[in-house]
């Protein structure tokens, strides 16, 4: 089954270009297992969630240990129509009772070794075309409070923090756990480094 995602690398530094095309290079690894595309915009990634999700890891802090703010935003999607790179679908059977699913996707996490990288992320899943998409809404929900990278409920999207290896975890299994496996979920999402809270609060009493 098809998966994918369009992603976008923002650096907040005079020196974007040099710091884009030097993270780029941490797709090198991934490029016999991707299917990679790159126009001026974004850059799409085409294969397997777990490969997909690794390489945007590794692009987002190559960029981020740079110490400037650096933000990710993609588009994720599983369910279109095939292509033979993303091999056999890796997501669980829909017969799987979404409470041993919420128990893998937290032991999956749980396992996910550290970057080092601190991390601030929000996301929206989007379970298509199907009668029970609230009860797997629900159930992702319910994996992220217990992820331990939860932070809160936000209009519209979940914003999730901590280092960035354990919060790319958790947006993985979101995508690959929950939905019909072979139905359409695509999820929304942007990924920041390098920044606190506190600076937007200060700019938002200035206004």
């Amino acid at each position: 089954m098809f998966s994918g995602a369009q992603v976008s690398l923002y650096p907040m530094s005079g020196n974007f270009v040099g710091i884009i095309l030097d993270a780029v290079k941490a797709l090198d690894p991934y490029r016999d297992r991707l299917r990679i595309e790159t126009d001026d915009i974004s850059t799409l990634l085409v294969g397997p969630p777990d490969i997909l999700f690794a390489a945007m890891h590794d692009l987002f802090v190559a960029a981020a240990s740079t110490g400037e703010h650096c933000v990710l935003s993609a588009a994720v999607s599983r369910g279109e129509p095939d292509d033979a790179i993303c091999g056999v679908n890796p997501s669980p059977s829909q017969a799987e009772p979404l409470a041993e699913r919420i128990r893998a996707a937290l032991a999956a996490v749980d396992i996910t070794a550290e970057s080092g990288q601190p991390t601030a992320a929000q996301f929206s899943l989007y379970v298509m075309g199907t009668g029970t998409h609230m009860d797997e809404i629900y159930g992702c929900i319910d994996f992220l409070k217990r992820s331990g990278t939860f932070d809160r409920a936000k209009n519209f999207c979940t914003r999730l923090s901590g280092d960035a290896g354990a919060v790319y975890a958790t947006i993985r299994e979101a995508f690959c756990r929950f939905g019909d496996p072979e139905g359409h979920v695509t999820l929304d999402i942007t990924v920041s480094a390098n920044t606190t809270p506190r600076v937007f609060s200060d700019a938002q009493r200035t206004l």
